[in-house]
Formats: structure tokens, C-alpha cells, sequence
């Protein structure tokens, strides 16, 4: 399969007509290695408009939700970033050429160790991923200049707002489906954030992240 080509058509017919126009992410995803961070009975599928699935119930995020989301938080090459639900590392590898350092958390092991894997592979060096449960953040850190959630979570969760620097973002898919919302948080002061809606999808849920009385509203 020519996976370039792949790129590029993912590209030009899933990214860039949702709205994705920022030049800096249309050229990071036309040559982010996206097929060598999917299992490899799946490799055909890297560069379709779908949620890959990984392993252990996960999947990854649809490359137009990336793009939308990489464009919404603008990261820059100073900011420290957030990840909650690691996966097998690919959005990690995504925010890392971006930000100057990336902390992913990611529940279940085998997929953290995956995506240590694959990120050593590709020489990141400005990225780690630990075994944990991220479903109120990681205080230890805190703050961040971005949050991403790579999951969808019920409702909303004050903490990843809390854990936010002034100025800091956050991206999280808040909802059930067929009606979940991708919501861009950032944090204007000590006490004050705004919330805005993006677009409407359908994420399978943050690990966990459906157990009862966990969030709160």
C-alpha cells in the first residue's frame, strides 16, 4: 500500500475540508507516520476517516478529530502538555512535535508500553507515558498549558479545568452518544474559563470513564 499517498489523500479529502486550515497542521499530519502506530492487521485502515482500534477495547482518535483538535489548541514549541489516554502513542507522537514536553497517561499497560514503543522508534525525546488512572487529570505536574482527553467522558470534569495554567487549554468530548459535543476549555484567570462548542462526534468513552459517580457537574 503507498502510505504516502494515503497521507496525502487523508489530507486533502478528510482534514482539510473540516475546516482545518492551519498550514503548520496539514503539514505535520501529511507526514506523521500514522500506519506504524496501529496494530499491523489494521495497517490498510491507518489513513481512513474511522477510530482504528488498537487492542484492549481502545481505538484511535479519527484523523479529522486530530486535526481539528491540534489547530483548536495551538500549541507552542514552550508549552507543557497533558494526555489522557495515551493509547499506542500516536496523538503523543502528534502533540510532541509541537509542545516541549508531552506526559501521557494511559490505565491499561500493555498499551503504555506500546506506546513507549513505538515513541522510542521514532526517536521522540520529548514525551513519556505512565501506567495510570488519568480519569481526574494528574494533579502531579499540574499546570499545563494544554489538556487533551483522548476519550470521551460523560459530563464534564472540573478537574482537568483546575489543572489548566492561565491561558492553558483543554480539549474533551463531553457526552453520550448519538449526542457528544468536542468542547475547547481555556482558562482566562484564577476562577474564570470559558467554554466553547466545536463540533458534534461520537468517541468511545475514556477508560472508566462511564463508572458512576466519577464526575460531577
Amino acid at each position: 500500500m503507498d502510505f504516502e499517498r494515503a497521507r496525502f489523500n487523508m489530507v486533502e479529502q478528510q482534514i482539510r475540508p473540516w475546516e482545518v486550515l492551519d498550514r503548520t497542521v496539514l503539514d505535520l499530519m501529511e507526514r506523521a507516520p500514522r500506519d506504524a502506530f496501529v496494530p499491523n492487521e489494521y495497517r490498510r485502515l491507518a489513513y481512513a476517516d474511522t477510530a482504528v482500534p488498537i487492542g484492549h477495547g481502545e481505538a484511535m482518535l479519527p484523523p479529522k478529530v486530530e486535526g481539528r483538535l491540534l489547530q483548536a489548541l495551538g500549541i507552542g514549541s514552550e508549552e507543557r502538555v497533558l494526555e489522557i489516554g495515551a493509547g499506542s502513542g500516536f496523538l503523543t507522537w502528534l502533540l510532541a512535535q509541537r509542545a516541549a514536553h508531552v506526559t501521557g497517561v494511559e490505565l491499561k499497560p500493555a498499551l503504555a508500553e506500546r506506546a513507549r514503543a513505538n515513541l522510542a522508534a521514532h526517536r521522540v525525546g520529548n514525551a513519556t507515558v505512565e501506567v495510570g488512572d488519568g480519569r481526574r487529570g494528574r494533579d502531579r505536574g499540574a499546570p499545563y498549558d494544554a489538556i487533551v482527553v483522548g476519550g470521551s467522558v460523560p459530563v464534564r470534569e472540573p478537574a482537568f479545568e483546575e489543572q489548566l495554567a492561565v491561558g492553558g487549554r483543554l480539549f474533551v468530548v463531553i457526552g453520550a452518544a448519538p449526542a457528544m459535543e468536542a468542547t475547547l476549555v481555556q482558562r482566562i484567570g484564577e476562577r474564570e474559563w470559558t467554554r466553547k462548542s466545536m463540533f458534534e462526534t461520537v468517541l468511545p468513552p475514556l477508560a472508566g470513564a462511564d463508572a458512576p459517580g466519577r464526575f460531577v457537574l
